[in-house]
């Protein structure tokens, strides 16, 4: 049976059709103290398969409340599914004194589940944090569904570690070039970009990376792309934090797409049919 958190319902229903299992009530409230309380009311399966993307701290608790939940209703088996798991980017201590939050979430996780699913975490080593099974699911070439045709299309990476996403969308797409971007992070917010090989004049770009947080990289990246180019920006993650969208259409983007990982307006195609592969 699928159980959803209050900000997977899109995913979680597509997941329940993907592999014909029940989808189950979840109710959610929230106490005057601020206190969270999400219950699984009627639930009745051996198997129960959470799904919470963490994108907040909030959503961090209903993971852990909806695993005690069900575990608490009698199933004998929890998969949690992490479609975006917060915290995911600092996967070591960068200074004396500084928490590894991905091993700290994971291992939080790891108490009330039996198995692990997540998608393109930031940090392949995030898996390895968790004290159960995790399997990590490619959910990259799901992004290349709703791209229109396009003429003479280059994929390209921000910067040399996203590569391989940027192929991956152009395999799925069926034809294209891939090329990166150098780029030097200053700070969060100050990042430089070196001019990519690729020439695409009178080309269309399609930007690949794994997540747009604050759309500053990606907004960068346009900056240096030929101004006859047509530029989608494509994500399997779409954060957007803060003013991000408006950034990325003030540099020019024609179109955003990510998957359902976090659910929004961007969200054009959803990573259930490679969350169901990875569970069948």
């Amino acid at each position: 049976m699928i159980v959803s958190a209050s900000g997977s319902q899109s995913l979680a229903s597509a997941l329940a059709t993907a592999l014909d299992e029940p989808l189950a009530e979840t109710t959610y409230e929230r106490f005057p103290d601020g206190e969270l309380q999400v219950a699984v009311p009627g639930f009745d399966a051996e198997r129960a398969i959470v799904v919470c993307s963490t994108a907040t701290s909030d959503a961090h608790i209903e993971a852990l409340q909806l695993q005690d939940a069900v575990r608490e209703a009698g199933t004998s088996e929890i998969v949690t599914v992490i479609p975006y798991m917060g915290y995911a980017r600092q996967d070591r201590a960068f200074e004396s004194g500084q928490p590894v939050s991905a091993r700290a979430v994971a291992r939080a996780l790891s108490t009330g589940t039996d198995h692990v699913v997540t998608v393109n975490p930031h940090e392949e080593s995030v898996g390895d944090f968790f004290d159960v099974p995790c399997a990590t699911v490619d959910a990259a070439g799901q992004l290349a569904n709703p791209l229109p045709d396009l003429d003479d299309p280059v994929f390209i990476a921000p910067d040399a570690g996203a590569i391989e996403l940027a192929e991956t969308v152009r395999d799925a797409y069926g034809t294209g070039e891939t090329d990166h971007f150098e780029k030097t992070r200053h700070s969060s917010t100050d990042v430089e970009l070196e001019p990519h090989t690729a020439d695409v004049t009178g080309r269309d770009v399609v930007l690949v990376d794994d997540i747009v947080a604050t759309g500053s990289t990606m907004a960068g990246a346009v900056s240096h792309l030929s101004d006859d180019a047509r530029v989608f920006v494509t994500c399997v993650h779409p954060v957007f934090a803060g003013m991000a969208r408006t950034r990325l259409a003030r540099a020019g983007v024609a179109t955003v797409y990510g998957t359902d990982t976090i659910e929004c307006a961007e969200s054009a195609v959803s990573v259930a049919p490679a969350v169901a592969a990875a569970l069948d």
